[in-house]
């Protein structure tokens, strides 16, 4: 899916939040991220074929990962898993590169290192490029703590699950945050964000302060792990807490709901990285993206 920004969080989970239950980096916990996010993605793409059927979206699944086509240009046309549930086949990668090319989009795939060798020498062998480097990031949600975020007075800052019919004005909110430096992206940032608040088990966050809607966020939550997806906060609101309020309000229906992980993605080295380490995630491993170049 590419990197997820939380650009403007800040630290807000106690010491005891990233060193709760240990967890290791392991097959077990990359299958269960990768699942997550191809989980995500594959329900952005059934919500776009409910909000615009002649889209084409749809998704399947192939040796065990999620294959998802989201429109040609689209960061989430890619598969999610691939070499970490079964032993990838050269039968396999040619369903798959059918899929994507039926429909006249790239191949594209997301792959954790956890995978192993095989896995990359055989991308290699068929003309595979890597395009792209992310951080996988997580930290475990500890049920025991009574509340594993510190509080802090931000009477003036309200953080709530939207309801239904307020899906427009967080499609708003989103877009004005995310296109302050590329304004001309306003209305394909609006289309999307609707689309994001139609997606399966991803409740959609809005963040106010004295009563004025400044910034929204998502999460997306599937077999105990949550997904943090990109929050963005409006250009004249920025600097007032916002970010943090809605890591902490996100990290809280986590908790409440089941969820015993939550994952981020990140550029390597970007803002985006640093303020989910400095909010207790840490780096699980990075995860490089191929492409197959053309014939």
């Amino acid at each position: 899916m590419g990197p997820a920004p939380t650009s403007g969080a800040g630290p807000f989970l106690s010491d005891n939040a990233c060193v709760n239950t240990p967890t290791f980096v392991d097959a077990p916990l990359s299958k269960r991220l990768e699942r997550t996010e191809g989980y995500a993605c594959a329900q952005y793409a059934d919500a776009r074929r409910r909000l615009f059927p002649d889209s084409g979206a749809d998704w399947m699944t192939c040796a065990g990962a999620y294959v998802v086509f989201d429109g040609p240009e689209s960061p989430v046309t890619q598969t999610f898993g691939l070499g970490i549930f079964e032993e990838l086949s050269g039968s396999a990668l040619d369903a798959i590169e059918a899929f994507f090319r039926t429909r006249g989009a790239p191949v594209h795939h997301e792959v954790s290192p956890l995978a192993g060798v095989p896995t990359l020498d055989l991308l290699c062998s068929r003309g595979y490029r890597p395009i792209e480097i992310s951080s996988v990031m997580f930290r475990t949600i500890d049920h025991k703590i009574e509340d594993d975020v510190e509080e802090r007075d931000d009477d003036e800052i309200r953080v709530r699950v939207i309801d239904a019919d307020e899906a427009d004005l967080w499609a708003d909110v989103s877009a004005r945050g995310w296109s302050h430096e590329h304004p001309e992206l306003f209305e394909w940032l609006q289309r999307n964000g609707s689309i994001t608040t139609a997606r399966k088990d991803s409740p959609a966050f809005l963040a106010e302060i004295d009563g004025t809607p400044g910034a929204a966020g998502v999460l997306c939550v599937h077999e105990g792990v949550a997904l943090f997806g990109g929050a963005a906060t409006v250009p004249e609101l920025r600097r007032r807490g916002l970010q943090t309020a809605l890591l902490r309000a996100r990290t809280r229906y986590a908790r409440d709901h089941g969820c015993d992980l939550a994952m981020m993605v990140a550029e390597p080295g970007s803002n985006s990285q640093r303020n989910a380490e400095r909010a207790g995630f840490r780096i699980a491993y990075t995860r490089i993206k191929w492409c197959l170049r053309p014939a």
